[in-house]
């Protein structure tokens, strides 16, 4: 059996439907794996070939497959089920369900029955004996070899000889119940031989302790992957991106060789680890090409082509896995075999893209020559996917690899007639011609362009036309395209009577050269700003564009003048035009409270401020305390974002309000005692005379009943500022008096005393 195994490599057919966002539905797959369960054998065998088609690296549903053959002694589905999964499938619990169908057939067979087995138990131990799961399974193993009977010394000999090297198999690996394992191999050596059992022990120690301690950092890592996860296309999901992250870790950890293992254990399982990854990144290209060049690397070109082989298979509509399976066939010179992966990647070339066409037409000319190249761009033109840029490829391939000028412009023309409404195949024509120096036919080209592209979308083509004046022209003719240009733009926006206007910007654009600049780039900007401002004299523009900010670079690239914040080193402002500049002000019809309207909050519950109702206000005003209704009252409510709660709270307690029983803010005082408006006690000199006795006093105190002494906000920006305001209490006591700007800024005003 496991002969057959080893033999059979056929993996699940997949239906790749592309667009079929259902069919990776991991909750309707459980659904259907639990539904499963409750049918029988005949029933839902269906429902597991749909499974398996779409997951066909799940561990877990190849395993409840199988079981549902073994539970009704199905023994050849069975067979036939773990041929196609097992090799495909590294997982402990499944290959232990083998060995479970293995041993239900050869318990009865006698000798025969246990040579069987025992090869089941190698075949399985080579395979999935480095899974940091396995300890189990070797347990078992040294358990299956020590229930077997001895008729004679031999036959004991044989035995005690299988165990032992069993154990000192199991004892350097970095798997779980390692400890375990020791133990019971220092109990078996003892038991045979305790002369023996020394040296040997003492031989193993080191080993042991190495994978122990390998296997202890080995668990960090296993412990962060999701065992149970179905492989799906990556979504960009935090969940996949976690478990990606994961894999990545335990496969460096494992390159690194951490057991300084031999060359060929090493590789083995690292070969492993990618094999395990591989079930749950199934439909990852850059965990297949990881594998595959990782295998190149080492230098095993067969095991590299193999993956990416499956690769292939699991992803056939993989271009850069074909791409790159061409490359290491190509150089590692097997033209014909890479060859072979572009010509199944076309196909019959009907849905082949353009990219396709180019990449094997440039293969073609390396490795067959220019006559190769040339046929297949004959019939690569005809196909119904083909765009301009096979063209340019193939004019750019006969200008810079045959050397042939005449050949690649008879290219270009004949582009020409099939792509003329394509701005991009312009401009690459008109550089083509520019490497020619043929002035006269770039002119000729730009004409004929510009005479049947729409002005929408022949602006890029009017700004290579002014740079080519530029370079080629004299001054009247570069004034003359301009001016063209300035017309044919004009009737794309609309208020085109200003773009018709002379600007300095056309100086700007006339007489810069690559990174070098006739004016500032502070000078540039306050350019495009008026430019912008000039454009939009008829709207109503509530946030023009700052002055130091930049405009929208379309406004620049209509006169093709690139953006020069985009220079290397230079500063990338923002395009501030799209942003709100916050700008508080009063509502309308929405003054100050005044301490007046307080007493007419407590006694009326409503109170009118220039004719609007404020009873809102007024309850909130009624719960407060009120020297601290007092404080309210004097604070003018303003449209913008909400202050600092921490802030405020450390401002206030800076400041000395009254108690409820002092002289100030009694409930007597707020309910009969006239109170000024806002803007009477802001001007009030018997107010200001108090404010500064008051401040004066809080200066004499000691520095430890400051913000410092309260409990402050945790933000080291809100700390900086309340440091900044200590500071400045602190300097007062020798020039004046402070008074608190805002709470949120921290800004201080400071007026001699």
């Amino acid at each position: 059996m496991a002969k057959e195994i080893a033999e059979s490599n056929s993996v699940a057919n997949l239906d790749q439907q592309d667009g079929n966002a259902d069919k990776f539905n991991v909750e309707a797959a459980e659904i259907l794996a639990n539904e499963a369960l409750r049918l029988p054998i005949s029933d839902a065998v269906p429902i597991y070939e749909q499974l398996l088609a779409t997951y066909p690296t799940s561990a877990k549903y190849w395993k409840q497959y199988v079981e549902a053959h073994m539970a009704v002694n199905n023994d050849e589905a069975a067979r036939q089920v773990f041929s196609r999964c097992l090799l495909n499938c590294l997982q402990v619990p499944l290959w232990r369900c083998y060995i479970r169908f293995i041993r239900k057939f050869n318990d009865k067979k006698g000798i025969e029955g246990q040579e069987e087995t025992k090869k089941a138990f190698e075949f399985m131990l080579n395979y999935v004996g480095a899974d940091i799961a396995s300890g189990p399974v070797w347990m078992e193993y040294i358990a299956y070899l020590r229930s077997l009977p001895a008729q004679t010394t031999v036959e004991e000999s044989q035995r005690m000889t299988a165990i032992r090297k069993t154990y000192q198999r199991a004892i350097v690996m970095p798997i779980h119940h390692v400890e375990q394992l020791w133990r019971d191999y220092e109990n078996f050596e003892n038991t045979v031989s305790r002369a023996l059992a020394k040296g040997l022990v003492a031989e193993y120690q080191p080993k042991y302790n190495s994978a122990r301690a390998v296997y202890r950092e080995r668990k960090k890592y296993v412990d962060e992957i999701d065992w149970n996860m179905l492989a799906v296309p990556p979504s960009g999901s935090s969940k996949e991106e976690v478990q990606w992250m994961a894999w990545k870790k335990l496969l460096n950890f494992e390159k690194g060789n951490p057991q300084r293992t031999d060359n060929a254990s090493a590789v083995k399982r690292i070969a492993f680890a990618y094999e395990q990854c591989l079930m749950y990144l199934y439909h990852y290209p850059d965990m297949w090409y990881d594998y595959a060049t990782w295998h190149a690397k080492n230098g095993s070109k067969d095991s590299a082509i193999k993956v990416f082989q499956r690769a292939l298979k699991a992803l056939p509509d993989s271009e850069l896995l074909n791409y790159a399976y061409a490359e290491l066939e190509e150089s590692h010179g097997a033209a014909q075999a890479a060859k072979k992966v572009y010509e199944n990647f076309l196909g019959d070339g009907v849905n082949a893209t353009s990219l396709s066409h180019i990449q094997f037409m440039r293969f073609l000319r390396r490795t067959e020559g220019v006559e190769a190249a040339r046929k297949y761009f004959l019939d690569a033109r005809k196909s119904p996917n083909c765009t301009y840029h096979v063209y340019v490829a193939y004019a750019m391939m006969a200008f810079c690899l045959d050397k042939d000028a005449k050949l690649a412009h008879n290219i270009f023309e004949a582009g020409l007639k099939r792509f003329m409404h394509e701005p991009s195949y312009i401009l690459e024509y008109a550089d083509f011609l520019c490497r020619l120096n043929d002035d006269r036919n770039v002119r000729a080209l730009f004409e004929r362009a510009l005479s049947s592209l729409p002005p929408n979308e022949s602006v890029e083509v009017w700004n290579r036309f002014v740079k080519f004046e530029q370079t080629y022209g004299d001054l009247a003719s570069m004034l003359k395209v301009e001016q063209r240009r300035k017309e044919a733009l004009s009737r794309t926006v609309d208020n085109g009577e200003s773009t018709l206007e002379n600007s300095l910007q056309e100086v700007v654009s006339r007489y810069n050269f690559m990174d070098l600049w006739p004016c500032s780039s502070k000078e540039l900007d306050h350019l495009s700003r008026q430019e912008w401002l000039s454009k939009n004299l008829d709207k109503k523009t509530e946030n023009p564009p700052h002055a130091n900010g930049a405009t929208n670079p379309s406004d620049r690239g209509v006169l093709g003048i690139p953006n020069k914040s985009n220079v290397p080193g230079k500063i990338v402002y923002p395009d501030v035009s799209r942003m709100a500049t916050y700008a508080p002000s009063q509502k309308p019809g929405h003054s100050a409270p005044a301490l007046s309207d307080v007493s007419n909050t407590t006694q009326n519950g409503s109170t009118i401020n220039n004719g609007v109702t404020t009873t809102a206000t007024n309850d909130i005003l009624k719960n407060l305390p009120p020297s601290l209704a007092m404080f309210v009252a004097t604070l003018p409510p303003v449209e913008g974002p909400s202050p600092d709660v921490d802030v405020v709270i450390s401002i206030c307690l800076q400041s000395n309000l009254m108690p409820a029983g002092g002289k100030i803010g009694t409930p007597q005082q707020l309910q009969t005692g006239p109170a000024p408006s806002t803007s009477d006690v802001s001007g009030s000199s018997k107010f200001k005379q108090t404010r500064d006795r008051k401040r004066k006093q809080r200066q004499d105190e000691d520095e430890t009943s400051t913000v410092q002494s309260q409990p402050g906000p945790r933000d080291a920006f809100k700390m900086r500022q309340l440091q900044k305001a200590q500071n400045a209490n602190s300097s007062s006591r020798t020039g004046g008096s402070a008074s608190y700007g805002s709470g949120f800024s921290g800004d201080r005003s400071v007026s001699s005393g």
